[in-house]
């Protein structure tokens, strides 16, 4: 769960940036001289809705390229419809994600359903240790989820299946799951339960295992899909080509029904799956209209996610997530991939209790725990620190990124038994910085995760602590 810079400080527009071209999968054909294109004013309007509903899809696809997509690139883990296991915690270099835990050693598993399904096996494991694979589909919404929660800890085969496949339940089967569109990303998290843990981990990684139905089956594999080409994207061409990234993902995602009035509207300005953007003939003072559009709502998307204070109704199924296109647009902006609430629940802080951005080059500043006010969870919960304006992990002394209830033995405790974690930039000297979270020299931000919260933390009876500013710097 995150927040991050302003989209105009991301990306830097190239002049040579291709407005004209369509990227990826062929072109649809599109109508030229015929068209009957809406106002400048109208056609802004349009954009902003169509920016908010279409900026998650293209945010995904920003963090499916870097994992799946580029060999070339340094965040690389492996081709799709395999299992890709990082058999450590993230640390600063880390860069695919913004916001990642720093909890749980991922494993990923990006998926192309198109040309049939997948399945999934997840090996048994000991009771204590926490494991999922989280289902996202191309929209962000989290489909469903495999392991601790919904399944126990027994593990099992699992179909995943895109929207052309009606078949049934197979035998060897637990559990089948539909998907709306046909490219996808799946993550593994493998609780590290301490350092001394991760060969465990890695032997719980080395269990996880995908395969197409066909192999399965000990069947001849379906045919070969057409090749994609995928265009490349990265944190400097996200905004200049956003319309052309939206037309070639739109191809991944078939028409709900629930979503063809939304769709044929966004048609009228040229967003439409596979085609060109701008369309040909589209009148330049439109072409600047729609641009516009997507600028005044991305800067309204950074201004609101300013005041997020927790990941609630941002992050659901798609049935909760139904209509809700600028909460789903924050939850990507804010911290994509953030979980179900069943699944976790994350408090975050970019302003202290007087709201006040927290700027840790400027102040210092604590979170309390006071005595009996742990967070209530089933499985861990952490306290992640993170650059304020990136949304990564942030470089420092100790190579401490957070601190999580499996540290509280080690914790200095208050004198009525609470637990205060200073966030500050410097130490706050050597008899407290066993409860030191390192904070950056500049703007700073803080998410707390809390797996598996209990009852009270979903219902809002347990409310997160604020950070509160303590002196100068």
């Amino acid at each position: 769960m995150s927040m991050k810079l302003s989209r105009r400080q991301m990306c830097q527009i190239t002049a040579g940036a291709a407005a004209a071209q369509v990227i990826g999968l062929p072109r649809c054909a599109w109508a030229q001289a015929d068209t009957k294109w809406p106002a400048a004013d109208e056609a802004r309007q349009i954009a902003q809705e169509a920016y908010v509903y279409a900026f998650p899809i293209v945010q995904n696809y920003l963090s499916i390229y870097q994992l799946a997509l580029d060999p070339s690139g340094n965040q690389y883990k492996g081709p799709p419809n395999k299992v890709h296991n990082v058999a450590r915690v993230f640390t600063p270099a880390d860069t695919a994600i913004i916001t990642p835990n720093s909890d749980t050693p991922y494993s990923y598993l990006i998926m192309d359903l198109r040309p049939e399904p997948m399945v999934v096996t997840l090996p048994p494991i000991e009771k204590n240790r926490y494991y999922s694979l989280q289902l996202v589909d191309l929209y962000t919404n989290n489909v469903d989820y495999f392991g601790t929660r919904e399944d126990g800890n027994g593990g099992g085969n699992f179909l995943i299946a895109g929207p052309g496949w009606h078949g049934t339940k197979l035998a060897g089967i637990k559990r089948v799951v539909h998907i709306s569109t046909t490219l996808m990303f799946g993550q593994f998290r493998t609780q590290l339960i301490n350092a001394a843990d991760i060969d465990k981990v890695k032997e719980v990684q080395s269990r996880y295992k995908a395969q197409p139905l066909s192999e399965y089956l000990h069947q001849k594999p379906s045919e070969t899909p057409a090749k994609i080409n995928y265009p490349p994207i990265d944190r400097n061409t996200f905004e200049p080509q956003f319309w052309q990234y939206a037309n070639f993902l739109l191809q991944f995602c078939p028409t709900l029904p629930s979503e063809t009035a939304l769709r044929a509207k966004f048609y009228r300005i040229g967003v439409k799956a596979g085609a060109p953007w701008p369309p040909p003939g589209m009148p330049g003072d439109v072409v600047q209209a729609i641009k516009a559009g997507g600028q005044n709502a991305q800067k309204q998307l950074d201004k609101d996610a300013l005041n997020l204070t927790t990941s609630v109704g941002l992050f659901g199924t798609p049935q909760q997530m139904a209509g809700k296109y600028k909460e789903r647009a924050l939850g990507a902006l804010a911290g994509i991939y953030g979980n179900t609430p069943e699944e976790a629940i994350y408090p975050s802080y970019l302003k202290d209790a007087s709201g006040q951005l927290l700027d840790s080059s400027k102040f210092n500043y604590t979170l309390t725990f006071e005595w009996g006010k742990l967070p209530p969870v089933n499985a861990f919960w952490s306290v992640t620190m993170y650059d304020g304006k990136t949304r990564f992990l942030v470089e420092n002394p100790l190579n401490r990124y957070l601190i999580n209830s499996i540290m509280l033995p080690e914790l200095k405790k208050n004198a009525n038994g609470g637990v205060t974690l200073y966030l500050q930039h410097k130490s706050p000297g050597t008899d407290l910085e066993s409860n030191w979270l390192p904070a950056p020299d500049g703007q700073m931000g803080v998410v707390m995760r809390l797996y598996m919260p209990k009852p009270e933390v979903i219902k809002g009876v347990w409310v997160a602590p604020p950070i509160r500013t303590v002196g100068p710097a």
